[in-house]
């Protein structure tokens, strides 16, 4: 006798799981006091999961709107994650009923439906795009995330308009006086001086720039490959009458001619940077120093340095961050060490980015409706997930946040650092 796809699901995943799944077959399974909840509108939706399994087919479903998650805010779909992360595990069903799970499946389900517009290729896919990292493919991938629209971004990021971790100096700050924080804790790092120069490779909406610029009396260059980010910039240091002393360019990082910079920071740039392209990266932030200048790298990493540092295949990379790498802050700190810095500092922000992503999931799900209207529901939905699961992977460990400092140390060894330092 044929399964229904309820009795499919409790042959996979059980009965005891605080989730329960509806099916367009009419069949339940499950546990049905569950707080949350599967609900497969349709055939395709099961095609997404039997052609999938596990994060990739629920979010394939998910976004198309196949399939449907009860219990959670789309915005903000935290306490479902922590349950798919912790305890979603296919069970292992004895041999002898895979024929029977597979006929009641049906053959056609195991064919690959339409993927949703928004899937980014695989890598082998990609490759016919150019090289990984190369100047194209670095400005497709950085388009691809940090153009959805500014009005998005205000609305997820609040007034700071920050998408990097913050640095929160107490429970009860906001994410507002988080972000400030963190600006200041990288200026006081790089000691900044009134009328000294700071390079900002990476610098998104200019926040570094004009922080840097308006607290600590500096001369400030930000660059970065979206456009969009650009000219939102250059409009909001025109309002606050900084245009004389700071400056946002759309400019690829490798283009920038000047040198002699006091000091650079790297604000969540070295991600799509490649680790093997890491050299020359330091390398050439390190040629654009004065000896005695410091650089304030600060990334997301991984907690070791043997993970792969490309995901293949996952959400993040299909959805989220085409091309992007990890990898552990040795890696990091090895590299800068070898272009000719010596490491002065290194800090791990892992609890404070935790905080900082769920307090973007939490102005998503509070501005959803105009989230969606702006982007469209897909595009909301995947910066849900995004999200929420961001925090849940930093609160887990299993990402970190590491700032590095360093410094161009002079010929003769000499370097302008004091005993100990005042940041820390």
């Amino acid at each position: 006798m044929k399964m229904t796809i309820g009795e499919v699901f409790d042959e996979l995943f059980g009965t005891q799981l605080p989730l329960r799944v509806t099916a367009y077959d009419g069949s339940t399974g499950g546990n049905p006091d569950a707080p949350y909840a599967i609900e497969l509108r349709n055939e395709r939706a099961l095609r997404y999961m039997v052609t999938a399994p596990g994060e990739l087919g629920l979010v394939r479903g998910y976004i198309m709107g196949d399939l449907e998650l009860h219990g959670v805010s789309p915005g903000n779909p935290y306490d479902f994650l922590n349950l798919f992360m912790t305890d979603f595990q296919v069970k292992r069903p004895q041999v002898t009923r895979l024929p029977k799970i597979a006929k009641s499946l049906g053959i056609k389900n195991f064919q690959v439906p339409p993927l949703p517009e928004q899937e980014q290729p695989p890598q082998w896919r990609r490759g016919l795009e150019g090289l990984r990292h190369s100047r194209k493919r670095d400005a497709d991938a950085i388009r691809y995330h940090y153009d959805v629209s500014n009005e998005f971004y205000e609305l997820v990021l609040g007034d700071s308009m920050t998408y990097t971790c913050a640095c929160y100096p107490s429970d009860e700050a906001t994410l507002e006086e988080a972000q400030a924080t963190k600006y200041d804790l990288v200026c006081r790092k790089l000691d900044l001086q009134p009328g000294q120069r700071l390079l900002d490779v990476g610098c998104g909406w200019g926040g570094m720039v004009r922080h840097a610029v308006e607290h600590y009396g500096v001369k400030a260059l930000g660059v970065t490959l979206s456009r969009n980010q650009a000219t939102w910039a250059d409009q909001k240091i025109k309002e606050l009458g900084l245009d004389d002393r700071a400056e946002v360019r759309y400019q690829d990082y490798r283009d920038v001619s000047e040198s002699d910079f006091d000091a650079v920071s790297s604000i969540g740039l070295t991600e799509h940077i490649g680790v093997k392209n890491y050299p020359a990266y330091f390398q050439f932030l390190h040629s654009k120093l004065r000896p005695g200048g410091r650089l304030l790298n600060h990334c997301i990493t991984r907690p070791d340095t043997r993970t792969p540092s490309l995901t293949r295949g996952g959400f993040i990379n299909r959805y989220v961050f085409p091309d992007g790498e990890l990898t552990g802050v040795g890696v990091i700190t090895s590299a800068m060490q070898d272009e000719g810095f010596e490491v002065r500092h290194v800090e791990d922000l892992r609890e404070h980015y935790a905080r900082t992503c769920a307090a973007w999931a939490h102005r998503l799900e509070e501005h959803w409706d105009e989230c969606v209207q702006d982007a469209g529901l897909p595009i909301a939905k995947i910066w849900g997930l995004y999200l929420a699961g961001s925090s849940l992977g930093f609160a887990r460990n299993n990402i970190q946040l590491h700032q590095v400092l360093g410094q161009k140390v002079a010929a003769d060894g000499v370097a302008d650092y004091p005993l100990r330092p005042s940041y820390v």
